[in-house]
């Protein structure tokens, strides 16, 4: 049965690695430039590390997001072209007559190839993933955004989860709707909506985010986008703590008494250069309140993401063999 799965997998298995080998010797390149110039921007003149930071996050963040996204879509063409044809392809051509009523059972069949087929599925998106991560890693260290919707879903072991996911999902609408084109078209779709929900609504509440008081000095000005003023109050814009998930896009500052920041009292400040006026405002003893998911969890919701990817594929698994077991004929 095994052999009988690798003689019918085998073209699909070289397409993979001719892809894999394709990927690892321009994720080669790539992180032998990215260590090069990493080491240029350790390197720096303090009056320069500015500049050289953005030019190092300007030459790599394209180039590293646009190989995020095909390891993030390498999980939704294997379910797409190896799980929903697996059992349609079988209906279509009638030959699962010939195979179902062997001395081995659809039962048998059907766990021999989701177990062989999803370590496969596993492993090709486990090695785009390692190479990835690797090679990524100085560009990571440096930029810090470890937490981002991309790089949290094409690093380390989460896409291991996608791909598990992926291929089962395809495999078990293939079982129901038994047409492969239309197969194909849910297990896509389903699978973008899920990797659209994950991390946009579900991610955040795994763990409990933390929110605390930061003081704001000019540190704080130089982990956010942009200060603003109005009637209002005084707003700091996309504060980031180092390497922490910022859950917090924008925030009022406030005076030591929780009292909002006014715009007279900013224009008190007002000394003419830009330096003088943030040291005004720094000695007022200013705030402003941050919720976010420190550095630390990052590991916790890698594995936490990995094994509900997991579950969830067990559960689609056990209702794939209830289905072919009871409903199909």
């Amino acid at each position: 049965m095994i052999w009988l799965t690798w003689r019918q997998f085998r073209a699909q298995a070289l397409v993979a690695a001719a892809a894999l080998a394709a990927v690892a010797i321009y994720l080669g390149y790539l992180g032998s430039r990215i260590r090069d110039d990493y080491a240029g921007v350790l390197g720096c003149q303090p009056s320069d590390c500015i500049t050289a930071r953005h030019a190092f996050d300007d030459a790599y963040t394209g180039q590293l997001s646009m190989v995020g996204l095909l390891l993030v879509a390498t999980p939704a063409l294997i379910g797409v072209f190896w799980g929903a044809p697996l059992i349609t392809r079988e209906l279509e051509e009638k030959t699962d007559r010939l195979v179902w009523n062997q001395s081995v059972t659809r039962t048998r069949w059907l766990a021999t190839k989701l177990v062989f087929l999803t370590l496969a599925g596993v492993a090709v998106t486990g090695l785009f993933s390692l190479l990835l991560t690797w090679n990524a890693s100085r560009y990571d260290q440096f930029i810090g955004n470890r937490f981002g919707a991309v790089s949290f879903a094409s690093r380390n072991v989460v896409p291991l989860g996608y791909a598990a996911f992926a291929f089962v999902l395809g495999t078990v609408i293939g079982l129901i709707v038994r047409r492969t084109l239309l197969a194909m078209a849910l297990a896509l779709a389903v699978f973008a909506v899920v990797q659209l929900i994950v991390p946009n609504v579900v991610r955040q509440h795994l763990m409990t985010p933390v929110t605390s008081t930061v003081a704001f000095d000019e540190d704080a000005m130089s982990r956010s986008d942009a200060f603003g003023m109005n009637e209002r109050g005084a707003t700091i814009v996309g504060y980031t703590m180092p390497g922490a998930w910022s859950l917090t896009g924008e925030a009022k500052v406030l005076n030591a008494d929780g009292t909002p920041y006014t715009l007279q009292q900013a224009q008190a400040c007002q000394k003419g250069l830009p330096l003088e006026s943030m040291a005004c405002m720094a000695g007022q003893n200013l705030h402003f309140s941050y919720t976010y998911q420190p550095a630390d969890r990052y590991w916790p919701f890698q594995w936490i993401e990995l094994s509900v990817y997991l579950v969830v594929t067990l559960l689609l698994a056990a209702f794939g063999f209830w289905w072919i077991r009871y409903r199909s004929s």
